[in-house]
């Protein structure tokens, strides 16, 4: 089959992106257990990591917003944020849009927390990414994001 102008015909371009999907699963579940090792002498799952990563990235969050983001259960979410409350890594704030569903923000200890993960993880990936141009790393941004815009909004609760 011929490669079009606007790219790939149906049939290769569904075996391409099984591809991916086939990679990206093994890669998850690696990279997962990876974090959790390296973290475990800090005490933080991959669940908490998640969390403080969110409002380092995003700011104060509701554990619903959250959970849409990650797409996983508010419940799973709630559990997860507990675990870093009780840590002493976020904090509940008053959340002047929603009385019932507080705003979870960083404190300086999980902000200083999720900074030395990032740092951690940074050198990994500044040795694992060495000799990918800039240009790769956009047309890999560019398919997974179509790929997660595909598989649209998914009710976990």
């Amino acid at each position: 089959m011929k490669e079009s102008d606007s790219g790939l015909v149906s049939e290769e371009l569904a075996d391409r992106l099984t591809e991916v999907f086939d990679l990206v699963g093994p890669l998850y579940r690696r990279t997962q257990r990876k974090v959790e090792h390296d973290m475990s002498a800090d005490g933080l799952s991959v669940g908490v990591r998640a969390v403080l990563s969110l409002l380092r990235q995003h700011g104060p969050m509701t554990a619903p917003q959250m959970a849409r983001a990650q797409a996983l259960s508010r419940q799973f979410v709630q559990r997860m944020v507990n675990d870093a409350a009780a840590r002493g890594l976020v904090e509940f704030a008053p959340n002047p849009a929603h009385k019932r569903s507080s705003l979870i923000r960083l404190t300086e200890q999980g902000q200083a927390a999720i900074t030395a993960a990032v740092n951690r993880e940074r050198v990994v990936l500044r040795q694992a990414g060495e000799g990918l141009t800039g240009t790769e790393i956009d047309a890999c941004l560019r398919v997974l994001t179509c790929l997660l815009e595909a598989m649209g909004d998914v009710d976990l609760d």
